[in-house]
């Protein structure tokens, strides 16, 4: 089987917009007491205004350590390696200084619990009201009035009672969107959303979604968009990055990659996706053996390969390069693509 390697550099994702973030080679490390953690190695990507750039991957693969190194949001016994460029600014060892200026203002995140990220003792006026004060310079009366304008833009009924209530007055949904509010209120050229749904159910999942969606194409932000649920991003985002034991195992448009996934790794990620059946017959979800393992140094091998069923000599002695397989529109990084030259139908193991 012939594969073959894709320049990283000048790889193109498919929206119409300029990137605004370029990320090459970001490498992330941790100091323990028990050695060197490599928790992200040698990610990269680009992302363009206008669209939502989905990560997925299973809990402990990298993806949120990769989102907070973006602006330097770890803690002090990380090594960041490699470049982050926001629309051209190097924050790769920017000065703190620099970060705190950027964060908020031009990158800005929305994160998994907002009880966590809002002050209990606020109202969500005086919280919103902040971030317009602080990042963009309004005096209070004004700041006031575009917080009730960010409430209504985020789907909240009845904004101007809302600004004088507590967060604990609020139900989860809310919360969240007075936190895509306080997130898009400088806005910024990059939003990252880090699990919004998790804790919600699938109705208030649902109506989360189709805010970002709607503030992606209202505010032309680049959305880059974390989750662990393939199913989630199926009609929101533009392209997926996978991601794999802190490496990016495939990536490509969300249509592509859906229809046909080419790293056994996805195929594992689709098939473990809820699906309704016409003819009611109950079926158990597929489930991927084995858990993500942590690297203390950075393996040349497939990461992947101890719990693949397609894995040989070849896997467990050589990475394999991140490439578009033959009869593919997509990248993948391994040596026996699903589909492709013999190796199980990524289609059959779906569906099976």
């Amino acid at each position: 089987m012939t594969i073959t390697t894709t320049d990283l550099d000048p790889w193109q994702p498919g929206g119409t917009g300029m990137p605004l973030l370029q990320v090459r080679d970001l490498g992330v490390s941790f100091r323990t007491e028990d050695g060197s953690v490599q928790a992200v190695d040698r990610v990269s990507f680009e992302a363009r205004a206008g669209e939502l750039l989905a990560v997925v991957g299973e809990s402990g693969c990298g993806k949120s350590v990769m989102a907070l190194a973006l602006s330097g949001l770890l803690p002090g016994n990380a090594t960041v390696t490699g470049s982050v460029e926001l629309a051209g600014q190097q924050l790769v060892g920017a000065s703190r200084g620099d970060l705190r200026r950027v964060r908020g203002s031009r990158i800005a995140y929305i994160f998994q619990e907002p009880m966590t990220s809002l002050n209990p003792v606020f109202t969500v006026g005086r919280q919103v009201a902040e971030v317009l004060r602080i990042h963009v310079g309004m005096d209070r009366r004004r700041a006031m009035d575009r917080a009730a304008e960010l409430l209504d833009l985020v789907g909240i009924a009845n904004p101007r009672e809302r600004l004088k209530q507590y967060p604990h007055q609020l139900s989860g949904g809310l919360r969240q969107r007075v936190m895509i509010a306080m997130a898009v209120a400088a806005d910024p050229e990059v939003l990252v959303a880090d699990e919004p749904t998790t804790a919600l159910d699938v109705t208030v999942q649902a109506g989360i979604l189709d805010v970002l969606r709607d503030l992606r194409d209202r505010i032309g932000a680049a959305v880059v968009l974390i989750t662990h649920d393939l199913g989630v991003v199926a009609d929101i985002a533009d392209r997926v990055l996978v991601m794999y034991a802190g490496r990016v195992v495939e990536r490509g448009e969300i249509n592509e990659l859906f229809a046909r996934p080419r790293h056994h790794y996805t195929v594992g990620l689709l098939g473990a996706v809820p699906t309704a059946r016409i003819d009611g017959d109950e079926q158990r979800l597929r489930e991927i053996p084995g858990l993500v393992p942590v690297l203390e140094e950075p393996e040349p091998r497939c990461t992947f390969a101890d719990r693949c069923p397609a894995a040989d000599g070849i896997c467990r002695t050589e990475q394999p390069p991140l490439a578009i397989a033959p009869e593919s529109a997509h990248e993948a990084a391994c040596w026996h693509p699903a589909g492709v030259g013999g190796a199980d139908s990524a289609a059959e193991a779906v569906s099976s």
